[in-house]
């Protein structure tokens, strides 16, 4: 699961790189208004990327999923405010 968001997430950062690079280094030759757009689309793509590496899949455990221990899931509902602590 981990690996999967980590290949997709270094594999946009490198499409990043790469666009970003033959931009400035061999397409303002020919054109600086391809070589700008290109630049544009590169700049979207990092917080695309960070999207895709960071979003939950359907096997991953959330943050407040119960974690089998009832005493320490009954602690955390208490400081949540799901439960009332019984006095």
């Amino acid at each position: 699961m981990y690996a999967r968001r980590r290949h997709a997430y270094l594999l946009l950062m490198g499409g990043c790189i790469v666009l970003f690079v033959s931009a400035w280094s061999l397409v303002r030759l020919w054109s600086v208004p391809v070589a700008v757009g290109m630049c544009f689309v590169a700049m979207v793509i990092p917080p695309v990327a960070a999207v895709v590496a960071n979003r939950r899949g359907p096997e991953d455990r959330w943050w407040d999923d119960p974690s089998g221990d009832p005493k320490s899931d009954e602690w955390w509902d208490e400081l949540d405010g799901r439960k009332r602590r019984s006095q």
